[in-house]
């Protein structure tokens, strides 16, 4: 079975809507700021030493379907380190094509909580390429496009997904999401705590502190978005935080 993150990384997020690179504020429709083409955003950092990208289809996450596909192809095809993608996967075929694309690692979200058992079909056949996501916000999980909470535990809700297949969690802070405001690492600390699987930590980070504080939180790797975007620091920086 494939380790996903053996070693701490900073992972650059490219998330898409309508084929260019945007960052939402807490995941809200119309406060994007936009920073162009997915393929020239994957290489540059990837140049700059990213050993994984995280790629999210927001037109996916929001609609349930994959309205990037052609964005996603183009930027497997254009670098060569492990590709994570979230957004609109809904489906055990739906994954499948993506995994036999090329796509390292498929993101489930809304569809996991949903339907549990997704998680193990598709671990059954790909082992350790299932990252399961889990958004809290106001310490549960919220689902679809963050509009709806669960009243799950993040940390309970974690460790039954770990059970059920998943190779690592990708766990988001909504409350600080995107506002480069800072982290909070308790729920993330807890949620590390609860899995022998890696939890990737996103969502807040503004600084090289944070990421400094969400490692010795016990987060795996940490994917930063609008901090590297805006120059807060540089993927160096952060790789040696």
């Amino acid at each position: 079975m494939h380790q996903p993150f053996p070693a701490f990384e900073v992972v650059p997020a490219v998330d898409m809507q309508d084929g260019e690179v945007v960052q939402l504020v807490q995941g809200e429709r119309g406060t994007e700021t936009r920073y162009g083409d997915p393929v020239a955003a994957a290489e540059r950092w990837v140049a700059a030493g990213a050993e994984t990208l995280h790629l999210v289809d927001l037109d996916g996450a929001f609609e349930g379907e994959r309205a990037n596909a052609d964005a996603v192809g183009a930027v497997v095809e254009a670098v060569d380190v492990p590709v994570q993608l979230g957004g609109g996967i809904r489906t055990a075929a739906d994954a499948a094509d993506l995994l036999d694309r090329g796509v390292e690692r498929v993101i489930l979200g809304t569809a996991a909580v949903e339907q549990p058992a997704l998680v193990g079909d598709i671990a059954a056949d790909y082992p350790g390429r299932v990252m399961v996501s889990l958004d809290a916000k106001g310490g549960e999980v919220v689902v679809s496009g963050w509009t709806e909470g669960t009243g799950l535990d993040p940390a309970d809700a974690a460790a039954r997904f770990e059970s059920a297949g998943a190779g690592s969690v990708l766990f988001t802070d909504v409350d600080v999401e995107g506002q480069q405001a800072g982290v909070q690492t308790d729920v993330t600390g807890r949620v590390a705590e609860a899995v022998d699987i890696p939890v990737v930590a996103s969502g807040g980070v503004a600084s090289l502190d944070d990421i400094r504080a969400l490692r010795e939180a016990g987060a795996a790797a940490v994917v930063v978005g609008t901090a590297l975007y805006e120059g807060a620091f540089t993927l160096d920086d952060a790789m040696e935080a």
